[in-house]
């Protein structure tokens, strides 16, 4: 897959686009992309995925604070490489960018600098100032300047129409079978170990912590989780723990993201991983010392090896 980042040389065969922010690329967004690839295999052409960072909710400060996303940029890129999309484009988004007519960007970029023969959208799909771009409004730049369109209807699941806020609000309250199934995948984040305070060595579960890459990354709902770290494209089994670790007593509680690795020895400090959630064990709590949480831990540990299938 190609990244653009720059317009001025892009290149492809009967550019079959489709705009969108496809925060998780979850199955609804799968469902259109098959759609996309095998429109362009029809006439020979290419995909072309087009997207605007940073999001917009962000630059137009519409309560960037609390803003949590299911991917960053970078991992959005490998699961549309996945995906088998042969070209990714992005867009900076800017406050002067928001303020542009749909029909113009439609022109100046479409159409002038990517070249369309077709354009796909979601069934809800709008964009550009006001968020007059929606179909109708598409339909009209398309018989203005010569590329054909289609809407294409909502995935759903067991019943359930596909949507990032769904997903999100499931990983907030705790459920991940959910929340994967709907993604198609297992939610994973790419973050970098860093140092902690060695606390978990000393009761016989040493941790790697975790900084995601991107704080506006959606970081799941407290508790205990059997997953794979991944480094290097070798995986590792383990358990995270996502909280406050109310055990142990804090000045200043900070969340923290931390991996106990099952028979593991190598020292992955300062390197970037990627963190694979795989099952939601048990919430986080407050034990009455260091000991009995070492007991809970001692549990934990097999029962996420049991949920992974280890022996």
């Amino acid at each position: 897959m190609k990244i653009w980042n720059d317009l001025s040389g892009f290149n492809a065969s009967k550019p079959v686009v489709t705009i969108g922010i496809f925060d998780g690329v979850h199955q609804g967004h799968r469902f259109l992309l098959e759609h996309l690839k095998q429109t362009a295999k029809s006439i020979s052409g290419e995909t072309v995925i087009v997207s605007l960072w940073p999001h917009p909710r962000i630059v137009l400060k519409k309560d960037p604070d609390n803003l949590r996303f299911l991917t960053s940029l970078e991992e959005k890129s490998i699961l549309m490489d996945e995906a088998g999309i042969d070209n990714f484009v992005v867009i900076p988004f800017t406050p002067e960018f928001a303020q542009m007519d749909s029909c113009l960007f439609v022109k100046e970029f479409l159409v002038d600098k990517i070249g369309i023969k077709h354009l796909v959208v979601g069934y809800n799909h709008k964009f550009g100032k006001n968020r007059e771009g929606d179909f109708e409004n598409l339909k009209y730049c398309a018989s203005l300047y010569g590329f054909s369109i289609e809407r294409i209807e909502p995935k759903s699941v067991n019943g359930v129409k596909m949507s990032a806020s769904l997903i999100r609000e499931l990983l907030n309250s705790g459920n991940l079978d959910a929340a994967n199934e709907y993604l198609g995948y297992d939610y994973f984040l790419r973050g970098t170990v860093v140092g902690g305070n060695r606390i978990g060595r000393k009761i016989g579960f040493p941790t790697a912590n975790i900084v995601p890459d991107d704080p506006h990354k959606l970081i799941p709902r407290d508790g205990v989780y059997a997953v794979h770290l991944e480094n290097k494209e070798i995986f590792y089994p383990g358990m995270l723990n996502i909280g406050f670790r109310p055990t142990i007593e804090s000045g200043m509680p900070i969340r923290t993201i931390e991996v106990n690795l099952f028979d593991f020895k190598d020292d992955i400090y300062d390197q970037q991983v990627f963190l694979h959630f795989r099952k939601h064990i048990r919430d986080e709590k407050k034990f009455s010392g260091i000991e009995q949480l070492r007991e809970q831990l001692v549990i934990d540990r097999q029962i996420a090896k049991a949920m992974l299938r280890m022996p």
